[in-house]
């Protein structure tokens, strides 16, 4: 969406979304064959978007590029990205697409309701081995190395398989996030996030995760956000803190650092091109965000990274 998509067309779609939106959260629907639900989907579609549950999902990211929000942490992807969102915590995953285009079963996820794993690990006890990897997940768990290409692995067999085949595979993946080790785990979320969501609330976080997605390395302004969504910007500001547990314009500071640690990984590019490719203004201020915000200069990173 482009940043002077500001007017009816925004407001159409924005009342599309709170159409029918009655409950405040994503519904999942059960599985009666299957203990716990595996589905896949393309990208865009319904399913994804700025959403939350009480069931806990297991993601997977199968093609394509983008940025993700779990929580109020914000980051991008590849194919192979591998996730355990939990109960209750808000995600979207947006894909970096071109003007039409379609990436069809983008993802494949596995969701599961805590009390499942809860009465099951009371008849199953080596069940519980699980339970500590589940509390984790409250802030989001994104799964690195080894981890990430074993749990991959895992989703997709589990998609092909049926009755104990596609339990046997269940518990192998439960096994790899149990036991993958601490240097194969990013914890997202802050402890302290604790956003305020309603199914209008989830509508409007969308759009406007929309516009900031697409436009980030750009001019992105909080009073074309506010417009998209027909609030006044004070109201707007006040809203969107509360929606998200953030500023918007930390939202925005967070996605162009997340682009700018992209670039410093896959890249060549001076450190100075990147700065001002990902939206921000001069040099010192994006050394001195991106320090604060890794905890090392742009340089030491990519050092570190593709050393």
């Amino acid at each position: 969406m482009s940043a002077a998509d500001t007017g009816d067309g925004a407001s159409a779609r924005l009342a599309e979304r709170l159409l029918g939106m009655r409950a405040s959260r994503e519904v999942i629907p059960a599985d009666p064959h299957h203990s716990v639900r595996w589905h896949e989907h393309d990208y865009p579609t319904a399913a994804a978007r700025w959403n939350y549950h009480p069931e806990y999902e297991i993601h997977l990211i199968r093609k394509g590029t983008g940025k993700f929000i779990v929580g109020d942490h914000i980051g991008t992807f590849e194919a192979g990205h591998v996730s355990l969102v939990g109960s209750g915590l808000p995600h979207d995953w947006v894909s970096d697409l071109e003007p039409g285009e379609v990436i069809a079963g983008r993802d494949a996820l596995i969701q599961f309701d805590g009390k499942w794993v809860e009465q099951t690990a009371a008849l199953v006890p080596e069940l519980a081995e699980i339970e500590p990897l589940l509390e984790q997940s409250a802030r989001g768990i994104e799964f690195l190395g080894s981890t990430a290409l074993s749990a991959a692995a895992s989703i997709e067999a589990m998609g092909t398989a049926t009755g104990l085949g596609r339990l046997y595979h269940l518990l192998e993946l439960f096994a790899i996030l149990a036991r993958s080790p601490q240097e194969d785990r990013r914890y997202l979320a802050d402890e302290w996030f604790r956003p305020q969501l309603d199914g209008q609330a989830a509508a409007v976080v969308d759009i406007v995760l929309e516009y900031a997605f697409g436009n980030h390395a750009d001019s992105v302004k909080m009073s074309e956000a506010a417009a998209l969504v027909g609030m006044s910007e004070p109201t707007f500001s006040k809203y969107f803190k509360r929606a998200t547990g953030q500023n918007f314009s930390d939202l925005v500071r967070k996605l162009r650092l997340a682009h700018a640690r992209r670039l410093l990984e896959r890249s060549d590019k001076p450190i100075s091109d990147i700065c001002y490719e990902v939206g921000f203004s001069n040099l010192s201020n994006f050394n001195r965000h991106f320090l604060n915000d890794a905890g090392e200069t742009p340089r030491s990173y990519r050092q570190r990274m593709q050393g």
